[in-house]
């Protein structure tokens, strides 16, 4: 999930919350459900706005990298035959074009 970066105008006070693309937050007291924060000192129907940061990026090094981030790496190993070399378990190690039983399974690896 994403980390978002949010501000309380009237106290001046930052606060990183993780959650879904899909939620909103509008005020301090909404802010704190959606991170499970104590709201502390500041009002609840404080206003608040999202502010605009880079995103993290995790650059893997290697396949064992790659594999822990949910990522398949294709290797081309002859004519028409590649091999999987993140597969996880019940996966295959080769892949072969037009046959969808050996494709990695993105579903698994694939979410919000």
């Amino acid at each position: 999930m994403p980390v978002y970066t949010y501000l309380c105008p009237s106290t001046n006070v930052k606060l990183e919350v993780t959650h879904s693309i899909h939620d909103k937050a509008q005020t301090w007291g909404e802010l704190c459900r959606l991170g499970k924060l104590d709201p502390g000192e500041t009002p609840a129907d404080a206003p608040v706005r999202r502010l605009i940061s880079a995103p993290a990026v995790i650059v893997p090094t290697g396949n064992s990298d790659l594999k822990s981030q949910g990522f398949s790496k294709l290797v081309k190993r002859d004519e028409g035959v590649y091999e999987n070399v993140t597969a996880t378990d019940g996966e295959s190690k080769i892949v072969t074009p037009g046959d969808r039983s050996t494709y990695p399974d993105l579903k698994t690896k694939l979410g919000d």
